[in-house]
Protein backbone atom coordinates (compact mmCIF):
# COMPACT_ATOMS: atom_id res chain seq x y z
CA UNK A 1 0.00 0.00 0.00
CA UNK A 2 1.23 3.50 -0.85
CA UNK A 3 1.81 5.95 2.00
CA UNK A 4 2.50 9.14 0.04
CA UNK A 5 3.30 10.55 -3.41
CA UNK A 6 6.94 9.47 -3.26
CA UNK A 7 5.83 5.83 -3.34
CA UNK A 8 3.77 6.57 -6.46
CA UNK A 9 6.78 8.25 -8.10
CA UNK A 10 9.02 5.25 -7.34
CA UNK A 11 6.38 2.88 -8.69
CA UNK A 12 6.12 4.78 -11.99
CA UNK A 13 9.93 4.92 -12.38
CA UNK A 14 10.21 1.15 -11.88
CA UNK A 15 7.44 0.52 -14.41
CA UNK A 16 9.11 2.68 -17.09
CA UNK A 17 12.44 0.88 -16.58
CA UNK A 18 10.72 -2.50 -16.94
CA UNK A 19 8.96 -1.36 -20.16
CA UNK A 20 12.22 -0.10 -21.67
CA UNK A 21 14.10 -3.30 -20.82
CA UNK A 22 11.50 -5.63 -22.37
CA UNK A 23 12.63 -6.62 -25.88
CA UNK A 24 10.14 -6.30 -28.71
CA UNK A 25 8.72 -9.52 -30.10
CA UNK A 26 8.71 -10.18 -33.86
CA UNK A 27 5.26 -10.12 -35.48
CA UNK A 28 4.94 -12.97 -37.98
CA UNK A 29 2.02 -14.97 -39.34
CA UNK A 30 1.71 -18.76 -39.81
CA UNK A 31 3.70 -18.62 -43.10
CA UNK A 32 6.56 -16.69 -41.44
CA UNK A 33 5.67 -13.38 -43.09
CA UNK A 34 5.38 -9.91 -41.59
CA UNK A 35 2.63 -7.56 -42.77
CA UNK A 36 2.46 -3.78 -42.74
CA UNK A 37 0.53 -0.99 -44.40
CA UNK A 38 2.33 1.96 -45.97
CA UNK A 39 0.85 5.26 -47.10
CA UNK A 40 2.04 8.23 -49.14
CA UNK A 41 -0.08 10.98 -50.76
CA UNK A 42 -3.23 9.16 -51.95
CA UNK A 43 -1.55 5.75 -52.28
CA UNK A 44 -1.95 2.84 -49.87
CA UNK A 45 0.27 -0.25 -49.98
CA UNK A 46 -0.29 -3.58 -48.24
CA UNK A 47 3.13 -5.24 -47.86
CA UNK A 48 4.14 -8.78 -46.87
CA UNK A 49 7.82 -9.69 -46.44
CA UNK A 50 9.42 -13.07 -45.86
CA UNK A 51 13.00 -14.39 -46.08
CA UNK A 52 13.96 -15.09 -49.68
CA UNK A 53 16.08 -14.05 -52.64
CA UNK A 54 15.07 -10.40 -52.96
CA UNK A 55 12.12 -10.62 -55.39
CA UNK A 56 9.70 -7.70 -55.18
CA UNK A 57 6.24 -8.24 -56.66
CA UNK A 58 3.89 -5.27 -57.00
CA UNK A 59 0.26 -6.03 -57.92
CA UNK A 60 1.34 -9.35 -59.45
CA UNK A 61 4.12 -7.82 -61.59
CA UNK A 62 7.87 -7.62 -61.08
CA UNK A 63 9.10 -4.29 -59.69
CA UNK A 64 11.10 -3.52 -62.87
CA UNK A 65 7.99 -3.90 -65.02
CA UNK A 66 5.61 -2.04 -62.69
CA UNK A 67 7.93 0.93 -62.05
CA UNK A 68 9.59 2.25 -65.19
CA UNK A 69 11.88 4.80 -63.54
CA UNK A 70 15.07 3.88 -61.72
CA UNK A 71 14.33 6.51 -59.06
CA UNK A 72 11.20 4.61 -58.03
CA UNK A 73 13.24 1.42 -57.69
CA UNK A 74 15.81 3.31 -55.58
CA UNK A 75 13.04 4.57 -53.30
CA UNK A 76 11.65 1.04 -53.04
CA UNK A 77 14.98 -0.50 -51.96
CA UNK A 78 15.99 2.21 -49.46
CA UNK A 79 14.83 0.29 -46.37
CA UNK A 80 16.88 -2.77 -47.37
CA UNK A 81 19.98 -0.65 -48.03
CA UNK A 82 19.72 1.14 -44.67
CA UNK A 83 19.03 -2.11 -42.77
CA UNK A 84 21.81 -3.88 -44.72
CA UNK A 85 19.38 -6.62 -45.80
CA UNK A 86 19.61 -6.30 -49.60
CA UNK A 87 18.39 -9.44 -51.46
CA UNK A 88 17.46 -11.22 -48.21
CA UNK A 89 13.67 -10.73 -48.28
CA UNK A 90 10.93 -11.41 -50.79
CA UNK A 91 8.27 -8.70 -50.93
CA UNK A 92 4.70 -9.14 -52.12
CA UNK A 93 2.60 -6.01 -52.11
CA UNK A 94 -0.65 -4.65 -53.44
CA UNK A 95 -0.86 -0.92 -53.94
CA UNK A 96 -3.77 1.27 -54.94
CA UNK A 97 -4.48 4.96 -55.38
CA UNK A 98 -2.28 7.85 -56.39
CA UNK A 99 0.45 7.89 -59.01
CA UNK A 100 3.64 5.92 -59.35
CA UNK A 101 5.71 8.23 -57.11
CA UNK A 102 3.15 8.06 -54.31
CA UNK A 103 2.87 4.31 -54.73
CA UNK A 104 6.66 3.89 -54.52
CA UNK A 105 6.70 5.96 -51.33
CA UNK A 106 3.83 3.96 -49.87
CA UNK A 107 5.61 0.68 -50.60
CA UNK A 108 8.81 2.04 -49.02
CA UNK A 109 6.87 2.98 -45.89
CA UNK A 110 5.22 -0.47 -45.80
CA UNK A 111 8.52 -2.31 -46.31
CA UNK A 112 10.13 -0.29 -43.51
CA UNK A 113 7.33 -1.09 -41.09
CA UNK A 114 7.26 -4.77 -42.08
CA UNK A 115 11.04 -5.05 -41.63
CA UNK A 116 10.68 -3.53 -38.18
CA UNK A 117 7.99 -6.09 -37.32
CA UNK A 118 10.09 -8.97 -38.71
CA UNK A 119 13.31 -7.91 -36.93
CA UNK A 120 12.62 -5.46 -34.07
CA UNK A 121 16.36 -4.67 -33.83
CA UNK A 122 16.11 -2.83 -37.17
CA UNK A 123 13.82 -0.20 -35.69
CA UNK A 124 16.67 2.12 -34.65
CA UNK A 125 18.40 2.49 -38.06
CA UNK A 126 15.07 2.76 -39.90
CA UNK A 127 13.80 5.36 -37.44
CA UNK A 128 16.95 7.50 -37.67
CA UNK A 129 16.67 7.42 -41.47
CA UNK A 130 13.06 8.64 -41.16
CA UNK A 131 11.54 5.67 -42.98
CA UNK A 132 9.03 4.75 -40.27
CA UNK A 133 7.40 8.18 -40.30
CA UNK A 134 4.48 8.59 -42.69
CA UNK A 135 5.14 11.45 -45.11
CA UNK A 136 1.98 13.48 -44.62
CA UNK A 137 2.56 15.90 -47.50
CA UNK A 138 -0.32 15.87 -49.96
CA UNK A 139 -1.60 18.01 -52.81
CA UNK A 140 -3.04 21.30 -51.64
CA UNK A 141 -6.63 21.94 -52.60
CA UNK A 142 -7.63 24.50 -55.21
CA UNK A 143 -9.15 27.69 -53.84
CA UNK A 144 -12.06 29.64 -55.31
CA UNK A 145 -11.03 32.52 -57.57
CA UNK A 146 -7.55 31.10 -58.26
CA UNK A 147 -6.28 29.11 -61.22
CA UNK A 148 -4.57 26.52 -59.00
CA UNK A 149 -4.02 26.16 -55.26
CA UNK A 150 -2.03 29.43 -55.07
CA UNK A 151 -1.73 30.66 -58.66
CA UNK A 152 -3.71 33.89 -58.92
CA UNK A 153 -5.31 35.22 -62.06
CA UNK A 154 -3.04 37.29 -64.27
CA UNK A 155 -3.18 40.99 -63.46
CA UNK A 156 -3.61 43.45 -66.35
CA UNK A 157 -2.91 47.13 -65.88
CA UNK A 158 -4.97 48.34 -68.92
Amino acid sequence: MMADLNDLKNLSENASVADAAAPREPKRDAQGRSYATGRRKEATARVWIKPGSGRVTVNGKDQDIYFGRKTHLLVLNQPFLIADRLNQFDVVCTVSGGGLSGQAGAIRHGISRALQYFEPDLRAPLKTAGLLTRDSRAVERKKIGLHKARRAKQWVKR
